[in-house]
């Protein structure tokens, strides 16, 4: 059986490098910061989204190609409530302080990054990487000069 694919094998390392780069970029700042999910689980979930994206856009294309009906945003939606759930068991209360909340933040925005890599928004991609790498880099910094107040205790 051939591979059912709309997209050159270009484009599919176009796609998933991208999405594996700010993975890589999103677990590098994590790993800095000591914490658990760092430049694997980023670079896993940035990848898996991108390639479930790839594939739910190729499948659609080729579906719709042979005159057949698909939506590949049923996809992206089932990916959205996974990442939830993946990112949920991060976090942790003790002593009544919430613990990994940006750790979690960060796995969700790799699984975007994922998703819009896989669907080749890279101008988009480009600009979401340079806000997200400056909320967690630019304001962490702010707050050890004490000029932003610590969200969620996780140490940024």
């Amino acid at each position: 059986m051939p591979d059912a694919t709309a997209f050159t094998l270009a484009e599919i390392v176009g796609r998933l490098g991208a999405a594996t780069l700010c993975g890589l970029a999103l677990g590098l700042e994590r790993e800095w910061r000591g914490k658990d999910a760092g430049l694997r689980t980023h670079a896993l979930v940035a990848l898996s989204s991108a390639v479930i994206t790839t594939s739910a856009l190729s499948l659609y294309a080729v579906v719709r190609r042979e005159g057949g009906d698909a939506d590949p945003l049923r996809v992206i939606q089932g990916l959205a409530q996974a990442i939830g759930f993946i990112s949920a068991g991060t976090i942790f209360v003790a002593r009544r302080n919430v613990k990994n909340l940006t750790t979690a933040a960060s796995l969700w925005f790799a699984a975007s990054s994922g998703i819009v890599a896989g669907a080749a928004q890279f101008t988009l991609l480009a600009v979401a990487m340079g806000f997200g790498l400056a909320i967690l880099i630019v304001l962490t910094l702010l707050h050890r000069f004490g000029l932003a107040r610590e969200e969620d205790r996780d140490g940024a």
